[in-house]
């Protein structure tokens, strides 16, 4: 069973920067649907930025020209780069990943799975 594993989440002062990753372990099939959240206190989880192969990467409005969302080659492992960090920024980032099924031997559908997240914490 596919598990999405994220890192990096840490506290920081208010203009400072972190670098995420989220890795996928448990498949053998490339993904290329993945997608980052995150979700404040007393909040909606909402998108911050996806990513989808053939696809405009997108951005929430808040974090456009801050944030940049990349993916490794080769490798089923995707990272968030922050900038510039707000207090409005904190929160529990989780990774979002549309993963291959795989039934004999052949991708049967796809399964949208989430990683257990990471604490961010911006300090003004």
């Amino acid at each position: 069973q596919v598990q999405l594993v994220e890192s990096g989440g840490d506290s920081v002062q208010a203009g400072g920067s972190l670098k995420l990753s989220c890795a996928a372990s448990g498949s053998i099939f490339t993904i290329n649907n993945w997608g980052w959240f995150r979700q404040a206190p007393g909040k909606e989880r909402e998108l911050v930025a996806s990513f989808r192969v053939g696809a405009t990467t997108k951005y929430a409005d808040s974090v456009k020209g801050r944030f940049t969302i990349s993916r490794e080659l080769g490798k089923n492992i995707v990272y968030l780069n922050m900038n510039m960090l707000q207090w409005e920024d904190s929160g529990v980032y989780y990774c979002n990943a549309d993963v291959p099924v795989v039934v004999g031997g052949k991708v049967d559908r796809y399964e949208e799975v989430w990683g257990q997240g990471t604490l961010v914490t911006v300090s003004s």
